[in-house]
């Protein structure tokens, strides 16, 4: 009887510790900004438990090489993934592309349009003051407005009255808190703000395409991992992303 009841323990003890082991885990995902909102909607539509941290894309791949606990990485910008594949710091052959967007110029709710705007018709339109947008080095949407800026031929000139920030979602703020009279933002960042007005859409033959790309960080890789980076291109997902403003994986493609 005895060797049975510690038999019966010993059993016990077994499922215990393999209990944790049967669970599913927490998926940890590392996001750029612009993604806030439409990314926790498509987060609730799945059964896996997905908790979320959102900043700048360079600011998030940093992070992740210098050790932070993510277990799925999606940026706004190549450049990016590209550093954090060279760094050996996201899974070889995970990184696939998901989203596309645009870039629009934004004002205040009611700002008038600014059809085809000049380096002069901006500058009216700040009237001294400061164009937001994302860091024009480090945050992708920011990026993408430089190279706008550059290949348009206003770079030189409105460059002294930029306002730069961590990431896009700040250089919204500013322009819908009437802080800034004109923004640089993506075509889903105006969709989820209504304290702005799109008031010129930015041509995308005059910047880089813009992708957003998902990956497994290095050492991450689980079930549940690989479930969310596929649910992010099922039907159900980009009907979600394509409601907030998004385009789907095809248009980057």
């Amino acid at each position: 009887m005895t060797v049975v009841f510690h038999l019966f323990l010993s059993i016990c003890s077994a499922l215990a510790c393999l209990a944790p082991a049967l669970a599913h885990a927490q998926v940890t995902v590392f996001a750029a900004a612009s993604l806030q909102g439409a990314l926790d909607e498509v987060a609730a539509a799945t059964e896996i438990d997905i908790v979320i941290s959102y900043g700048g894309s360079g600011l998030m791949a940093r992070q992740v090489t210098q050790g932070a606990p993510a277990d799925v990485i999606i940026l706004a910008n190549a450049a990016w993934m590209e550093w954090l594949e060279a760094q050996g710091a996201v899974e070889a052959g995970s990184t696939e592309i998901i989203l596309s967007n645009t870039l629009v110029l934004v004002g205040p709710t009611g700002a008038e349009p600014l059809p085809g705007p000049d380096a002069d018709a901006l500058l009216a339109r700040l009237e001294g003051e400061r164009l937001a947008l994302g860091q024009t080095e480090a945050v992708p949407a920011g990026i993408y407005a430089r190279e706008w800026m550059q290949n348009t031929g206003i770079w030189a000139v409105l460059r002294p009255y930029l306002a730069e920030t961590e990431n896009v979602r700040a250089a919204l703020a500013l322009v819908a808190r009437k802080e800034a009279p004109l923004g640089v933002v993506y075509q889903s960042d105006a969709d989820a703000e209504a304290g702005v007005d799109v008031v010129h859409n930015i041509n995308p033959e005059g910047h880089s395409p813009i992708v957003y790309l998902a990956a497994t960080v290095q050492g991450r890789a689980s079930e549940d991992v690989t479930g969310f980076q596929t649910f992010l291109r099922s039907e159900a997902a980009q009907d979600i992303f394509a409601a907030h403003g998004f385009l789907r994986a095809e248009h980057a493609q």
